[in-house]
């Protein structure tokens, strides 16, 4: 075969090999074999490797990227067998080398091999090493992201489970709430019959008093219906505080003020409607948030309480201002049951830091009279 036989032969071995190379990240064993018949073929043929020693290191750092490490090792010894096997059976020309005088040495054939095998070697070495270095960075970062996500998961589900258990104390508050208006209901009625025929003003009165309280109930079975609308869990078991007998806003701060919290109360506006429902919302948020400053920040020097009552709505604000922050807790059981609470009259709830502190900002909305 003429030397430009030889050249295209030994070019299109080294492209096969360099080509597979493509492959080596899906199939990192099977792109190293390849790599090495070429080098062998080329070897047989050509007496030399044409730089497939190089492509075959390439093919091993893949193996150890991408394999288990036994894989890696295993490669490593067929990489080095097949070399050396190779070179022994097929030996190179011989290598002369220009030493200091001018003159050429040439290594025997046996020299040629310690020098190519131990080369091999080596290089081989730090493709093993720096692979199995990039594995070990990849399957870390892949178990950190497996890691985020199922804390996400879990995280998502503890405040669905938080959502589910407010939602179901607030339907159980509501349900005494509207149990009494219908208790108040049925007395009026019955009282209304009886005076019918001897007192009928009276009997006027006690219908008047029935209407306004069935509208005032049936606003808020609408108010229930609303917030349980997207649940449909069954009983699970969730706390049920006691629903406060008086929902008078100076209790609660006085009973804060015992326990050393500086709080204040600032009220402005009319008077809030006769609903008892709206009456236990503000007065758990306000309970809440207070409850909320007394657990995160306990060292607050003042914690102002204002309640603006305004035609058809009130604004409710608990800021404690210069003080600490309480620990920012977004999928808390508190701050998703104060929304809750407000969703049911169509408001909405903001919480978060201030320049000198942390505030909780709700809006509670109700249909005027003659609106339902």
């Amino acid at each position: 075969m003429g030397s430009g036989g030889t050249g295209w032969t030994g070019a299109a071995l080294a492209l096969v090999g360099f080509a597979a190379l493509l492959g080596r990240r899906h199939r990192p064993v099977l792109t190293l074999a390849v790599v090495l018949a070429a080098l062998v073929v080329s070897q047989a043929m050509l007496r030399e490797t044409t730089g497939l020693e190089i492509a075959a290191v390439l093919a091993l750092y893949a193996v150890a990227a991408y394999s288990p490490a036994r894989a890696a090792w295993f490669s490593l010894a067929g990489l080095l067998a097949v070399f050396a096997g190779a070179l022994a059976v097929w030996p190179s020309a011989l290598v002369s080398v220009n030493v200091a005088d001018g003159t050429e040495v040439a290594l025997s054939p046996a020299a040629s091999f310690v020098i190519a095998l131990s080369t091999t070697f080596a290089l081989a070495m730090i493709a093993l090493m720096l692979g199995t270095t990039a594995r070990g960075r990849r399957l870390h970062i892949a178990a950190l992201v497996e890691r985020a996500a199922q804390l996400a998961l879990e995280r998502d589900q503890s405040a669905q489970i938080a959502l589910v258990a407010e939602r179901n104390r607030i339907a159980r508050e509501m349900h005494d709430v509207v149990a009494h208006s219908l208790s108040v209901m049925v007395t009026l009625a019955d009282g209304a019959r009886a005076s019918l025929t001897k007192r009928p003003d009276q009997a006027a009165v006690a219908l008047d008093e029935l209407a306004a309280t069935g509208r005032s109930a049936l606003a808020d079975t609408r108010r229930l219906l609303g917030v349980l609308r997207d649940d449909d869990a069954g009983e699970g078991g969730a706390p049920l505080a006691p629903q406060p007998l008086n929902t008078d806003l100076t209790d609660v701060i006085a009973r804060f003020q015992a326990a050393g919290v500086p709080v204040s109360l600032t009220e402005s506006g009319p008077a809030l409607p006769a609903d008892a429902g709206l009456q236990l919302a503000v007065f758990r948020i306000v309970q809440e948030a207070l409850t909320n400053v007394l657990r995160h920040a306990p060292g607050s020097p003042r914690i102002d309480v204002t309640i603006d009552r305004q035609p058809g709505y009130v604004v409710v604000e608990v800021d404690n201002a210069d003080g600490a922050r309480p620990a920012s807790t977004p999928g808390g059981r508190g701050l998703v049951g104060m929304r809750e609470r407000a969703a049911v009259y169509d408001g909405h709830v903001e919480a978060g830091p201030t320049p000198g502190g942390w505030r909780v900002r709700a809006v509670l909305r109700w249909a005027e009279e003659g609106e339902l």
